[in-house]
């Protein structure tokens, strides 16, 4: 018996040897993207601050007009200086390269733009040789996510690159197992060169700009409001080259949009509409709050009425697609006059008695609101996906998901399109 078994386990091993010697081993190849992140220091970034030649606009934001030109920024990436001293042949003349850059405002020879958590002050007294003035550290702690994460090592995402990896696996006896994998590891960031040095510039009476109603930024009797999911924030901007923080108000969370007119501030927010009294430029003090379903709401105003966009969304929840006209003669008590129902509508502009409206993929409402109680749609330009719009000077000025649209309305029953830039043109 003990015989019997000696020979069994010798077969045995015998026949593992020889099968792991024959086992069915077979290869494949997958190729698939991998994106990887491209980190860089505070002082990389700020030393990479300036202008270079022009780029395409791709992904067009908000928008800030000062003088003939208009500053349209590409998200995330930087600023678009587009000289619109002919609006029916813009010329983009360069970009300004600034990382995690969403929201700017101008101010005589100063621009002031985001630049990830910080406030960058900038001299455009040449708008196609900018010089890096300053940083506000900090002013922004909220705002985490801009192309990437905001690192507490003090480095900051400042590009995703994408690449083709390839992974071969080794197939045993039908188990699948991963063996080698082989990629491109050389994802150079080729920065874009920029001013560096410090210039207090020359003071100047200085020329205030006009911002949209997208806009997280906006200038009033000499100071620069900014707002972030939760806060306002106040600067003295008398010398505009150097901004002096005076003070922060908590205004409770889904802060979204600011838009200043005569001595008022209005807030928009995905609960409703804040109004703010700046009497005391330097101390806004709350006057009321019109509620809301919750959703996003860019809003505009004059010395009657408020015009409140309300729209769903990935961010927006909620499920109204609508224009709220708001009575604010009495700031304390907002009392709604009507809602019109829209597609999916974010900024909008204001000219006479007309609203021009970006109505998401629907493309850009023209409304007749000579009538508050009764607004109606008198035309509807179709176009790509509409962000914003100013109307100045007879120039609707519209950033849509492919580029820059700009219209003659000068003719209300005719409205032209002068000029388009973008992607696709």
């Amino acid at each position: 018996m003990k015989k019997l078994l000696q020979h069994l386990f010798l077969s045995l091993s015998v026949l593992t040897i020889f099968s792991g010697c024959l086992k069915d081993t077979t290869y494949k190849t997958y190729t698939y993207q991998i994106t990887r992140p491209v980190f860089q220091t505070k002082a990389e970034v700020v030393a990479q601050i300036g202008n270079t030649a022009p780029e395409t606009i791709s992904a067009a934001g908000k928008m800030y007009l000062l003088g003939h030109y208009i500053f349209l920024n590409e998200l995330g990436k930087g600023i678009h200086v587009i000289n619109n001293l002919n609006p029916a042949a813009p010329i983009v003349e360069s970009f300004i390269h600034i990382p995690g850059c969403g929201d700017m405002a101008a101010y005589g020879n100063t621009l002031y733009a985001d630049c990830y958590t910080d406030l960058i002050v900038l001299n455009i007294a040449q708008p196609n040789d900018v010089k890096y003035v300053k940083t506000i550290p900090n002013l922004f702690p909220e705002r985490v996510y801009v192309l990437g994460y905001y690192q507490d090592s003090g480095q900051v995402i400042t590009e995703w690159i994408t690449k083709d990896t390839t992974v071969t696996e080794k197939i045993e006896n039908g188990t699948r197992r991963n063996e080698i994998m082989f990629f491109d590891a050389s994802f150079n960031f080729s920065a874009a060169s920029g001013m560096a040095a410090n210039s207090a510039g020359v003071k100047t009476a200085p020329q205030q700009g006009v911002g949209g109603s997208m806009a997280r930024f906006a200038i009033q009797r000499e100071h620069l409001y900014t707002v972030s999911n939760s806060t306002l924030e106040v600067l003295n901007i008398s010398q505009p080259m150097n901004p002096v923080w005076k003070t922060k108000t908590s205004l409770g969370w889904g802060i979204e949009t600011i838009y200043p007119f005569k001595d008022k501030l209005f807030i928009g927010a995905q609960s409703g509409m804040h109004i703010y009294s700046v009497e005391d430029p330097a101390n806004p003090v709350k006057a009321s709050t019109f509620d809301h379903a919750r959703v996003c709401d860019p809003v505009i105003a004059d010395d009657t009425y408020a015009y409140v966009t309300l729209r769903n969304g990935t961010q927006c929840l909620g499920y109204v697609n609508q224009l709220d006209v708001v009575n604010v003669e009495n700031i304390f008590s907002p009392k709604l006059v009507k809602s019109y129902p829209l597609t999916n509508p974010h900024g909008l502009s204001k000219a006479g008695n007309h609203l021009f409206v970006c109505d998401g993929r629907d493309g850009l409402r023209i409304l007749d609101a000579s009538n508050p109680s009764n607004v109606t749609i008198k035309s509807t330009i179709p176009m790509p996906k509409t962000f914003d719009v100013i109307c100045f000077n007879n120039v609707a000025i519209v950033s849509a998901e492919d580029g820059l649209y700009q219209y003659d309305y000068s003719d209300i029953n005719n409205i032209k399109l002068l000029s388009r830039i973008g992607i696709k043109f």
